[in-house]
């Protein structure tokens, strides 16, 4: 891992809580979390009192909370389930923020040392990103790393990175329908890799385990696109994927760089592939649409931030895709909406 100077007063880690007892998962963690403060979001269907131990500095929100700040809002967004993290995003006001699923445990490199999170999303979200010119050494700012011959120097300054999606060991974050088909397999391959994903190319961005620069692309992680049967388990949900798609195409737009790869982390086991299907096929089905429409994208030379992005993909997904299902209508809803809290976040 590259050296860098992280300054925990910059760092947010924010945690959706999925489940009551957070012990056994802030233990594994203690190394790292205990560092930085913590946004800990209770999923508002969950019932009952979480259980943290003590060590961790931390904000707590509950269902409660996110009545409070919602308003007289339409509440067109729904932050249960996964989606309880978004609230954090809003809550938080660091310039980058982690985000972990409460069923990963930290991973072990293939040396068997443990594998700091949250440093190398830092690492990867501080130093450029190159999305115009694919360099085949992978990040040539990490260690060991550089240029390749042939690589223009008229772009080797790179640009700012807004998104680092990081990976998982054990259980891979696979569709429901090839962990259906393949219920024994597991990702066991630890790849000591980062690149950045070319522009104009899109990604199956993971909620599990990412890191954004807020400031630069926060208001593009919107939890916009909801199924009628999701569920809580990953197998269930596709509103990462969507979020992921947005995310691409306002980096794309605002010449901004998005990396995947390191790090890794362990993913426990939970959850029923061939039940979730059943909730999931819906969203496998819809994706087949959303992607050409998202690599066809194109958004106007007055969006110049994420926020104007965000509005602007709003109304095209409102125009193009809301005709064809009621689900796109929604989504766009729940965009509009978001810009809308967002601002009153940052005004609070």
């Amino acid at each position: 891992m590259s050296e860098i100077s992280i300054n925990c007063d910059e760092v947010d880690i924010v945690i959706g809580a999925l489940q009551l007892d957070l012990t056994s998962f802030m233990e594994e963690w203690r190394p790292v979390f205990s560092q930085f403060n913590l946004i800990i979001v209770q999923d508002p269907d969950l019932k009952g009192k979480l259980k943290i131990p003590a060590g961790f500095n931390f904000d707590l929100y509950t269902k409660s909370d996110i009545d409070g700040f919602l308003g007289s809002l339409s509440n067109a967004i729904s932050f249960s389930g996964y989606c309880c993290r978004y609230f954090g995003y809003l809550m938080s006001q660091k310039k980058y923020i982690i985000a972990i699923d409460d069923d990963c445990i930290p991973a072990k490199d293939s040396a068997g040392n443990f594998v700091d999170a949250v440093a190398q999303h830092i690492i990867n979200l501080s130093t450029p990103a190159t999305p115009f010119f694919f360099n085949t050494l992978y990040d040539p700012f990490c260690e060991g790393a550089d240029f390749v011959r042939g690589y223009p120097f008229s772009l080797r300054s790179g640009v700012d990175c807004g998104l680092s999606c990081g990976l998982w060991l054990n259980l891979a974050d696979l569709d429901a329908p090839t962990q259906a088909l393949k219920p024994e397999l597991r990702n066991n391959r630890y790849v000591d890799a980062v690149l950045t994903v070319p522009a104009r190319t899109m990604m199956p961005v993971s909620g599990i385990n990412i890191g954004f620069n807020r400031e630069l692309v926060g208001p593009a992680l919107v939890p916009a696109f909801r199924l009628a049967k999701e569920g809580n388990l990953r197998w269930e949900t596709v509103e990462d994927i969507w979020t992921g798609m947005c995310v691409k195409v306002v980096c794309d737009h605002l010449r901004l760089g998005v990396k995947s790869g390191l790090p890794y982390v362990w993913r426990k086991e939970r959850g029923n592939a061939i039940e979730s299907l059943k909730k999931e096929w819906e969203g496998v089905k819809l994706m087949e649409d959303v992607i050409p429409f998202f690599q066809s994208l194109r958004l106007s030379t007055s969006a110049g931030t994420a926020e104007d992005c965000v509005s602007e993909i709003a109304a095209t997904v409102k125009e193009q895709l809301a005709p064809a299902n009621p689900v796109f209508a929604r989504a766009a809803e729940s965009m509009v909406e978001w810009v809308t809290l967002w601002k009153r976040a940052r005004t609070r």
